[in-house]
């Protein structure tokens, strides 16, 4: 369990639980089977051992593995509840010691079923302070944390809740329906869905536990191997002053006012090595209540209550109620102690060199797979100490709570160090950035730095390093953290420059180190950077392998360090031409429709790459052309060349719809061999940038690299995002479900979020997807406005007053309906102490913020919002875009947007609001709200007077950081995975098997489990085991996708989302329909939380539902379901498309499930006329539809015994439907080709008429099913409902 996390010397704990038995039983399955490709390490062999104990029940069975560490045994030891006690201790086989840092196979003698012996060891006083901690956390003991990182409920799940609730209504209603019985389509999205239900305590096994007030033990006592003094207060009320010893730990003779640290006498004299077993001996309860306790934890899964140690959790934006059971305060005296106990009295041990450990951790060897595993496993979590460390710096940098190294210049231009790590502003505090845009050109380069530093360390080039680099935006200000490079502080002598090649102090000199030429040509060439020359001021010709801005420093340790990597693509010439003019003198104004901020639009590195495939095709095309007498013998050497070199260097390993294309083109030109090596293509990602070419040949070789800039951003605007706005027209890509799907979908297509005001405008058309895609971005543009503004108010504030701050800026933005003049609710006696602050935030009215809002939308995204606001009804949606992006956490109830909700309050709080929380929407009780806290200035002003206001101060409880990190995914788990999905495509299943198992050890054993990359690999390999028949292990990896995307991504990210859905087709799959319902409905109620109601790609998601309800005999329910897909679909894709057809067809068949015939005559009537209109008479599906309204019109007529034995046929009808509503939601390979699995689904009726028929059997057989007749063989009626499904694998595929 949790309990050893804390342990500071063990810091891989989720990878050991991974590795070793305890994760729901994977374990088994993920290491038996490992593959014997090129690329990944070979298990020997799973055994048992036994371990002899010292004490009850003296010997235990472990399962252990040759390639595991002996940490690795030991970390099983410390997890299995039988050896929980143990911690200080060393195994012994033989008679020999065996040495913890060892693989178990350089143990010798080591076989199945040996024999070692646990000894138990002497503490030292770190061990006693570890020991400690451990049994706090086993016991229950520890109360709440509060962690200035982490925010509430951080990395919370509410996995085990959903099928829970699932359980408890069905014990409460007998009825089946109660699963989907009471759900509204057309209702909003409730929050209450984010809310976990009120949960029972954990049963208390002592009253507390701490150190004493005796502790540290005095020298004399030192020197006779006291450790630590401790106090028990039993749950009998005894209380027991406890000696940590080098032997062990006994209760002693002190009590609160007399120190005599030596054991007690008889009957109490209770001793044992292990404090756990001193309790145990010292509290007569202890025993039955600690195993409660284990009870009570055993009821959740062990991922949902496993902290991260490899990743940031995810922080809900909506949390519950400071007086809710999920957040109580409790006193606990050892909550302060802990920083002592992990870290010792000197705090030294925390105190780390993070430059040194990443670039020695670079420097480790990576030839052999296990090398690159150790490698791997400990960068990622270097990373993740790392980003941690850095965040919680940042925030006190931001509160002003660490001095600055130069306090005596401006705000912007300070710099701090703190935890060894260098911080400063993302600001332009000493004027580098004047005349590139200022403080927002210094904004966008630190951003972009991150991404830059990220994709550097993805390459691995060997002898280039980076700076750790982290991003934190927090309280409205843009903070830097940076790992320190040695040197980089350094005098250097007069004529040495500060830098070794790149630009030095601006552009005025270049230096041109000719050691880092081989580094960065590397760099260059998987980043297709053209070497190119630059010119310093004296006009001096410099020939640099990347940008000028790039950096390379020799740090004083000899290593070779790339900096300022934030112009690693060419710029955006035509965004900046047409919307950028130079700063004028004298800060005269610039022209309205040249102002962008500033002139950092650069393109994105995906857009490059996909403008390479492009211009590889054409390479192929004229090659082909040249070639076309030439002979086909070399077909399959020419396939192999082309598709070895058209993707050298994608990071993501999608296939994008170019790569396919350059592949169908070669096949289409007869697949003659054309060799490719003699194709280059480089940008120069310093054109348009002041460099001015000297001589001729460089003028000409320079406006041949201007064309080259111009045609890749040509290419954007006339190509990629029209294409992109044509796929989700057709619906041939998953549609975007919020900003943050929305943004990755952008991203993955290279296109920059500054054109969302351009895809605003191309999708403002009469098509009913592209409104709701037009209204999505425009949502996001305001939202992004927002931001700005509230951080541009928010910089210079100080943080008691944030809160107050947001709370008036939301009432301006969304409370407008409610009180059109919000006032802000500010501590008048606190700003007097302030006198420096800028609280102009309190001036800001609704009118002011919406003229704000919309500059800053036409400003950044060059986009009128003209009439466009706020749509009504998704105040919610756009509540928690703004959450999102500023990290506020709200209080979680039910926000009243307008009057009309304030009126009928009461019925909305009943219905909607938690109990727990104790708040309503009602402005009665919002007001005895504001003053429950008496916070002064409310305190003085009378309750009355207080006006209703959908935000108060109150309400926003936490503000937490939003983090960018520079980690580099795993190549080694990559590949594996990779190597997996190409054997599955070949149909060497087995082999396909191992490997895709081999990748899920490899990503958990390098990224612990608890990560978004593991969440990703779980969704992958639950589709493709599914895809192989291994249902059980599909629906178990699912389980496990959804609780963690949930703790590291969010409860309502739309990947979680996708989980839910995928979780609930597998279970259903499966036969645990019931269970499969209640994850459905728990993802459509996300859905209307993220979006609204009615999201194009949810008509699947219905329809499977509905399917899912006849499985279970539901047929009224199941039929209502229908209706509301062919709702939805009618609204996107229009009441006379074929997609509508199809589904009418479905409906029909359910109508007369439902024994209403003559509806189902009526709607086969309009599918069969769509089918007859679009298609013609002749096509396949006319004719099927016109068959079985022939015969439904004739089995109308005799409906007395036509259901009575419905049932029995409806039942194998449903377990084949299984298959195909699966079929319908496999998902892409992540968000950015499909932001959310569901969307597969929208697509797959999108695609309904292209392929196989509607219907594939005999009218007889039906007809012989709905009256009785012949019940088994209405699997055939199945398949209509099966059809639209499986053809969207095609729209998937």
């Amino acid at each position: 369990m949790a309990a050893s996390n804390n342990d500071a010397s063990k810091t891989d704990v989720a990878e050991s639980v991974a590795a070793e038995q305890t994760l729901n039983g994977q374990v088994a399955a993920a290491e038996q089977p490992e593959g014997n490709g090129p690329s990944v390490p070979h298990v020997d062999n799973v055994f048992q051992v036994t371990i002899k104990l010292p004490h009850e029940p003296f010997q235990t069975q472990i399962m252990l593995s040759t390639q595991e560490q002996v940490q690795d045994l030991r970390q099983s030891v410390v997890e299995t509840p039988q050896t929980f006690q143990y911690s200080c201790f060393h195994l012994e086989h033989d008679g020999k010691r065996i040495n913890d840092f060892v693989e178990l196979s350089e143990v010798p003698g080591l076989k199945p079923d040996s024999e070692l012996t646990l000894i138990e060891d002497p503490y030292t006083e770190k061990e006693a302070r570890m020991h400690v901690i451990r049994v706090r956390e086993l016991i229950g003991a520890t109360g709440d944390r509060t962690d200035t990182l982490q925010g509430i409920m951080a990395g919370l799940s509410l996995h085990d809740t959903v099928a829970q609730d699932d359980s408890e209504s069905a014990k409460q209603s007998v009825a089946e329906q109660s699963v989907l019985g009471d759900y509204d389509f057309k209702a909003p999205g409730s929050v209450k869905t984010l809310l976990p239900p009120p949960q029972d305590p954990a049963p208390k096994t002592i009253k507390s536990i701490s150190v004493s007030p005796w502790n540290p033990p005095p020298y004399h006592l030192r020197s006779k191997g006291h450790l630590l003094y401790l106090q028990l207060t039993t749950n009998e009320g005894d209380q027991h002053h406890i000696t940590a010893h080098v032997g062990g730990f006994y209760v002693n003779k002190s009590s609160n006012t007399k120190f005599d640290p030596f054991p007690r006498p008889a009957p109490k004299d209770y001793s044992a090595h292990s404090l756990l077993t001193l309790i145990s001996k010292a509290s007569p309860s202890f025993e039955s209540s600690f195993k409660s306790l284990l009870e009570h934890n055993a009821k959740k899964d062990l991922l949902t209550i496993f902290q991260l140690s490899n990743a940031i959790p995810a922080n809900p934006w909506l949390v519950p109620a400071p007086n809710s059971s999920h957040t109580v305060h409790q006193a606990d005296l050892a909550r302060t102690q802990e920083s002592y106990l992990i870290s010792g009295v000197d705090s030294t041990e925390t105190l780390r060199d993070w430059n040194e450990e990443f670039q020695s951790t670079r420097e480790m060897p990576k030839e052999a797979v296990h090398d690159r595993v150790f490698r791997e496993r400990l960068t990622s979590k270097l990373f993740a100490d790392y980003n941690e460390a850095a965040t919680r710096g940042a925030m006190l940098v931001a509160r002003g709570e660490i001095a600055p190294l130069n306090p005596t210049e401006a705000k912007d231009a300070q710099i701090f160090v703190y935890n060894n790590i260098f911080y400063s502003f993302g600001a332009d505090g000493v004027g580098t950035f004047g005349t590139e845009g200022g403080d927002e050109a210094a904004r966008v380069a630190v951003g972009k730095d991150v991404v830059g530093v990220r994709t550097v360390n993805n390459f691995d080039i060997q002898g280039l390093f980076t700076s750790g680099t982290v991003v934190v935006d927090y309280l409205g200000k843009r903070i830097v953290g940076q790992s320190i490079v040695p040197g980089i502080f350094k005098q250097r002598d007069p004529g040495e420059h500060q830098i070794d090649y790149g630009a030095v102090e601006g552009k005025e000199i270049v230096a041109d180190d000719k050691t880092f030429v081989p580094l960065f040509e590397q760099l260059s060439k998987a980043l297709r950077v053209k070497k190119h020359p630059v010119w310093d001021k004296d006009n001096v010709r410099h020939e640099l392998e990347g940008s000028v801005e790039t950096k390379g420093l020799i740090g004083t340790d000899g290593r070779r360090y790339a900096l300022d990597l934030y112009r690693l693509t060419p710029l955006d010439v035509s965004w900046v031409e047409e919307y950028w003019s130079e700063p004028g003198k004298d800060g005269e104004a610039k022209p309205k429709e040249k102002d962008y901020p500033h002139r950092m639009a650069t393109l994105r590195p995906e857009l490059v790459e996909s403008y390479g495939r492009l211009k590889l095709r054409d390479y192929i095309k004229i090659e082909l052309a040249k070639k076309a007498e030439a002979s086909k013998e070399a077909e399959g050497e020419e396939k192999r060349v082309v598709n070895g070199d058209a993707n050298p260097s994608t990071e993501n390993k999608e296939e994008s719809s170019e790569s396919k294309e350059v592949k169908e083109d070669v096949e289409a030109s007869e697949q003659d061999r054309v060799d490719i090596s003699g194709f280059q293509f480089a940008l120069n990602p310093d054109v348009f940038c002041g460099q001015h070419p000297q001589s001729e040949e460089d003028k000409v070789e320079w406006s041949k690299d201007e064309a080259e800039v111009r045609a890749a951003c040509n290419y954007l605007l006339t190509d990629i995002i029209p294409h992109l706005i044509q796929e989700l027209k057709d619906g041939e890509v998953g549609f975007p479900m919020d900003g943050q799907s929305l943004s990755t979908l952008l991203h993955k297509r290279g296109i920059n979020i500054r054109y969302l005001g351009k895809i605003a405008q191309l999708s403002d058309k009469e098509d009913p997807r592209l409104q709701a895609l037009k209204r999505l971005v425009i949502q996001e543009m305001i939202a992004r406005g927002f931001k700005h503004f509230a951080n541009s108010k928010m910089r210079n504030l100080p943080p008691p007053f944030a809160a107050a701050c947001v709370a008036h800026l939301l009432n301006c933005l969304l409370g407008s309906d409610l009180n059109a003049k919000p006032v802000a609710e500010t501590d008048s006696t606190l700003k007097s102490m302030y006198p420096e602050a800028d609280f102009g935030f309190e001036a800001v009215t609704a009118e002011s913020l919406k003229k704000e809002v919309v500059a800053h939308v036409a400003l950044r995204y060059r986009y009128n919002l003209g009439k466009s606001w706020i749509e009504p009804g998704k105040q919610t949606q756009l509540l928690r875009e703004v959450c999102l992006k500023l990290g506020l956490q709200l209080e979680m109830k039910e926000y009243a947007f307008t009057k009309q909700v304030v009126v009928n309050g009461t019925s909305t709080d009943t219905n909607s609001t938690p109990t727990a929380n104790g708040h309503t929407t009602t402005s009665s009780k919002k007001k005895k709200n504001k003053n429950a806290n008496g916070s002064p200035t409310r305190a003085t002003s009378p309750v009355c007077a207080a006006p209703p206001q959908t935000f108060h101060a109150d309400d926003v409880l936490n503000i937490v950081p939003v983090v960018k990190e520079a980690s580099p995914k795993s190549l080694l788990a990559e590949e594996a995975l990779e190597a997996g999905r190409m054997s599955v495509a070949q149909d060497q299943k087995e082999l396909g098997q191992e490997l895709l198992l081999e990748s899920l050890s490899l990503h958990e054993q390098i990224y612990g489990v608890l990560h978004p990359e593991v969440a990703r690999v779980y969704h992958t390999l639950s589709n493709l085991l599914y895809n192989l028949d291994e249902k059980n292990a599909a629906v178990e990896l699912a389980h496990k996708a959804v609780i963690v995307s949930e703790r590291t991504l969010g409860v309502d990210h739309a990947d979680t989302v996708l989980n839910y859905l995928n979780l609930g087709l597998f279970e259903h799959a499966n036969g645990n329909t019931k269970a499969a319902l209640a994850y459905v409905r728990h993802a459509l109620e996300l859905w209307k939380v993220i979006y609204g109601p009615n999201h194009p790609d949810s008509i699947t998601t219905l329809n499977n539902a509905a399917v899912m309800l006849q499985s279970m005999k539901q047929y009224h329910e199941s039929r209502l379901w229908f209706e509301a897909s062919l709702a939805i679909c009618e609204d996107v894709s229009g009441k006379q498309s074929i997609n509508t057809a199809t589904l009418l067809f479905q409906l029909s068949q359910a109508l007369a499930l439902d024994k209403d015939m003559r509806a189902a005559v009526n709607r086969m009537r309009e599918s069969y006329n769509i089918f007859n209109t679009v298609l013609g008479p002749d096509d396949r599906n006319t004719k099927e539809a016109e068959q079985w309204l022939e015969q439904l019109t004739q089995s109308a007529v005799i409906q007395a015994k036509q259901l009575q034995d419905l049932a029995k046929g409806r039942v194998r009808r449903v377990q084949l439907t299984g298959t195909g509503s699966r079929g319908s939601l496999r998902p892409q390979p992540s968000v950015g080709q499909v932001a959310s699995g569901i969307e597969a689904s929208g697509n797959g009726v999108g695609g309904a008429a292209r392929g196989s028929r509607v219907d594939q059997r005999s009218i007889e057989e039906l007809l012989r099913y709905i009256e009785g007749t012949d019940g088994p063989k209405a699997k055939g009626q199945k398949k209509g409902t099966q059809n639209p499904k499986r053809r969207t694998q095609k729209a998937v595929n």
